[in-house]
């Protein structure tokens, strides 16, 4: 005689496949949402001059925190997911005539306040902070000194500075072995190498009259980068230190971020309102997506579930879905919402 199943077992089976199919989707949001539960989604608000914590899970603000400073536009976090580093711009925009900050802002995530400041000394415009993925120092983009500073992120105090032998070296992003460093430099519409263990220039590549933003491929063979004078992205060979090839886009692009299986990089394309989908196997826009107005940056979390993207001009950000490539919901963060960091929860 075959054994009888045991009653609760057998209660399972017999429930109907619609309330099943619930119960897997529920799994999946669970899934999803304890995966969001573990970080934070930083951002900053140029409008207000202000760092918005956000727990990305019920995309509710945690905290806004003052940057005490004229503006802050990028953001990263400490590996440790305990800081954030807030570097302090000016009034203006690259290249537009303005006030040239100085400082670079401390702000503890678990106190929601600023608990330390690096002073350069002197303006330089200080952009875009990254944390050496291998070294744990900050390396922030300083645009009027033509290069990268590097600054102990325990002590505050700056170790070095990278010159980039270029103008307006707006954004970096360093390879995963911490060896290499790339900034986008705007208005020579170049990009610069940097051996950041020697902390030397090593090459000057030309790429257009005017370029904006740069991302890295998730093996680090390649590089992006929007020009702003044509629809498409230049491809870096990394090996070369040279353009490999052009990606046509619907309108210039902006912010990159690619997908972490390799697939797919997410651009922004700011001035018609849309994030594409650029597919990396064949370099063809596969489709594109509406948002709010002025889609700036993205920050992909580390389970690649979701996409986040600032909306400068409507104080939001757009979540995205990733697995369904469509639009999940937004939200509000504050006036000119712009740089963007993922930061992991510490307690």
């Amino acid at each position: 005689m075959t054994p009888s199943l045991p009653l609760f077992q057998a209660r399972w089976l017999l429930l109907p496949s619609a309330l099943l199919g619930l119960l897997v989707s529920f799994g999946h949001s669970t899934v999803e949402a304890s995966e969001a539960a573990k970080g934070y989604l930083l951002v900053c608000n140029k409008g207000s001059q202000s760092l918005s914590i956000v727990d990305p899970a019920g995309g509710d603000i945690v905290a806004t925190v003052p940057e005490e400073g004229i503006t802050g536009h990028e953001v990263a976090a400490s590996a440790d997911g305990r800081q954030a580093f807030v570097p302090i711009y000016g009034n203006a925009g690259v290249g537009s005539p303005g006030t040239d900050g100085r400082l670079i802002r401390v702000i503890d995530l678990a106190k929601h306040e600023v608990t330390g400041t690096v002073d350069l000394g002197q303006g330089e415009r200080p952009h875009c902070a990254v944390v050496g993925p291998r070294d744990g120092l900050l390396y922030v983009t300083t645009e009027l000194a033509q290069s990268v500073t590097v600054i102990d992120p325990v002590t505050l105090r700056v170790l070095a500075t990278i010159p980039t032998g270029q103008a307006e070296s707006h954004m970096l992003a360093i390879t995963k072995d911490g060896k290499r460093g790339y900034t986008a430099n705007v208005g020579p519409g170049s990009m610069s190498v940097l051996d950041l263990e020697a902390r030397k220039l090593v090459t000057v590549i030309p790429v257009s009259g005017q370029i904006q933003r740069i991302s890295l491929s998730v093996d680090d063979r390649q590089v992006f980068t929007a020009d702003q004078t044509a629809p498409r992205l230049a491809v870096i060979d990394t090996a070369t230190n040279g353009i490999s090839g052009w990606i046509d886009l619907p309108s210039p692009g902006y912010g990159t971020a690619p997908t972490p299986d390799g697939r797919w990089l997410l651009v922004a394309l700011n001035r018609i309102n849309q994030v594409a989908f650029v597919d990396l196997k064949t370099r063809k826009c596969a489709r594109v997506l509406d948002v709010p107005k002025a889609p700036q940056e993205i920050v992909i979390s580390p389970d690649g579930a979701q996409a986040y993207v600032s909306c400068d001009a409507s104080r939001q950000v757009a979540v995205i879905d990733l697995p369904a490539q469509k639009l999940a919901r937004l939200i509000n963060t504050g006036p000119g919402t712009d740089g963007l960091a993922w930061a992991r929860r510490a307690d």
